[in-house]
């Protein structure tokens, strides 16, 4: 079952962000609310405090919290998601915003990943997949896109192909930017680590029509 949960960073429509699954549950955390009418999905459910989303109005069934609370909201909007049997989680808006609550957004998609769900983070003009031992990320991407590989610990293995510069069993060190802005050779990419932590993160062009 996947989950579209909206959150409050950029959304921009390009052809990427339309060839996403369609969802079969949207959960909105917020101000990430106010990508439903863009993204022409209804929502199921809207979550937390509401500090942020002032002037934003939806007729559906709102999960109130206080604003002094020990989760983000998107991590509220991630429970209920949860709670109604998703195991694909897709957060929209992912990008741009509050740097701490993107930090949080990216990290702790990383940590359901290790639970075993399948995340992406998407903003349409930029995505992220968490890359884990075991998990290989597979891309198909048109030549010249920009991909990373960010490294969240110490990497141990790392095997890239379908890029302009190739690795194979890599040990690449926390934060290092030997594997940022790489660029695809057209077609399929994939990625796979040994050991360690990572986020692979794609730069899409082009804008699109929403419904």
């Amino acid at each position: 079952m996947t989950a579209w949960i909206l959150v409050g960073g950029r959304l921009v429509p390009t052809p990427a962000l339309l060839a996403l699954p369609r969802p079969d549950f949207v959960v909105a955390a917020d101000s990430g609310a106010r990508h439903a009418a863009a993204l022409g999905v209804p929502v199921d459910a809207w979550v937390g405090d509401f500090d942020s989303s002032g002037g934003l109005s939806l007729e559906v069934p709102r999960e109130v919290h206080p604003t002094a609370k020990d989760e983000t909201d998107a991590e509220l909007a991630v429970r209920l998601a949860r709670e109604r049997g998703a195991t694909r989680l897709v957060f929209l808006g992912a990008f741009g915003g509050r740097f701490d609550h993107a930090a949080a957004l990216v990290l702790g998609g990383v940590r359901l990943a290790r639970e075993g769900l399948h995340v992406v983070l998407h903003s349409g003009d930029e995505s992220g997949q968490p890359l884990l031992p075991g998990a290989a990320v597979a891309l198909d991407l048109p030549p010249g896109a920009t991909l990373s590989v960010l490294a969240l610990s110490d990497l141990r293995g790392l095997t890239l192909t379908g890029v302009r510069w190739p690795l194979a069993g890599a040990d690449v060190p926390l934060g290092s930017g030997w594997t940022v802005s790489n660029e695809a050779a057209g077609g399929p990419v994939r990625a796979s680590l040994e050991g360690g932590l990572a986020l692979v993160t794609v730069l899409h062009g082009g804008e699109a029509h929403l419904p």
